[in-house]
């Protein structure tokens, strides 16, 4: 019996290397070349192709490649019975982390003005800084890592979940106090989960909801945003600017107007890569933990959605 990696698109020979160093014993197969699914336990997926779980009719276990779940959870067809866990590295954890502090301090300083200055040979010393206060929306694990990497540098941080939170060591808002959290804030950072109650959160109604020149970083997932509603709040005034790095179709298509628009920033997902060195022990331990019939490491709430 063994695993198998499903990832279209992608190079699974380093996921593969790294299972074999941990143990040589397990059997791997990368999708297409899918010979024997009756001996897969386990899958690894990223992006799958909806229904082709069918084909394994001994599978237990999904693990996916990443921390987030939601292409796992889109697919109807696999039954509520089988667990899925997902990926929880202190590596993801930091890279996201400095990738929305370079955001933030980005718009806080004004590196895209400086630059333009340099290239019109103008020296103004004028409000060299952005007074700035942090929304947070999704104060789990990464985005729990960035308020505190936030209240370190000394920035006043807000947050906003979708569950009920005590404690905490900033202003925390349910999402019934949406208003309220959105009128203390002029910098927006999404690091939501990607569900039923999350989609197309960052649309037109929210946007005329913030601070005018409120700015917003998108590092959860595309479907977050309404595309189209961007552009309207940024010549509205409601939206300064954006930083993206995640799309509803990925690569962004070439077509896009987000390319043409100087106000956003755009990378290509990378604030944030999964590292099979150190993913790769996380799901072996789970693929021996469903085995032995022992409790899963980072196995999801199906019910929340993360």
């Amino acid at each position: 019996m063994g695993i198998a990696i499903i990832s279209p698109g992608r190079d699974a020979s380093i996921w593969v290397e790294n299972i074999k160093k941990i143990d040589n014993n397990i059997e791997v197969q990368v999708f297409p070349d899918l010979k024997d699914t009756e001996r897969v336990k386990a899958v690894m997926l990223w992006q799958h192709p909806k229904g082709i779980l069918d084909k394994f009719p001994n599978l237990e276990l999904i693990c996916s490649m990443g921390a987030g779940v939601d292409h796992i959870l889109s697919d109807d067809s696999i039954p509520d019975h089988l667990p899925i866990t997902r990926i929880v590295d202190k590596k993801l954890t930091f890279s996201m982390t400095n990738y929305v502090l370079m955001g933030i301090l980005n718009y806080h300083r004004q590196t895209d003005r400086y630059k333009r200055d340099q290239k019109l040979k103008i020296w103004d010393m004028s409000y060299p800084e952005i007074p700035i206060v942090v929304g947070i929306m999704g104060v789990g694990e990464l985005g729990g890592d960035v308020i505190k990497k936030l209240q370190y540098l000394g920035i006043e941080v807000v947050g906003l979940g979708f569950a009920p939170k005590v404690d905490t060591t900033y202003p925390y808002y349910e999402k019934s106090k949406l208003d309220e959290f959105l009128s203390q804030i002029n910098v927006l950072v999404c690091m939501l989960p990607l569900t039923p109650d999350t989609e197309g959160v960052l649309n037109k109604e929210l946007f005329r909801k913030c601070n005018k020149g409120t700015y917003l970083i998108n590092v959860a997932r595309g479907s977050h945003l309404v595309e189209e509603d961007l552009i309207p709040a940024i010549e509205d005034g409601y939206i300064s600017g954006a930083l993206l790095d995640v799309f509803r179709n990925e690569p962004l298509p070439e077509g896009h107007i987000f390319w043409e628009r100087e106000e956003i920033d755009i990378t290509p997902h990378i604030a944030s890569v999964t590292n099979p060195d150190a993913a790769a022990p996380q799901i072996i331990e789970n693929y021996n933990r469903m085995l032995n019939k022992r409790p899963l490491l980072n196995q999801i709430d199906k019910a929340k959605g993360y």
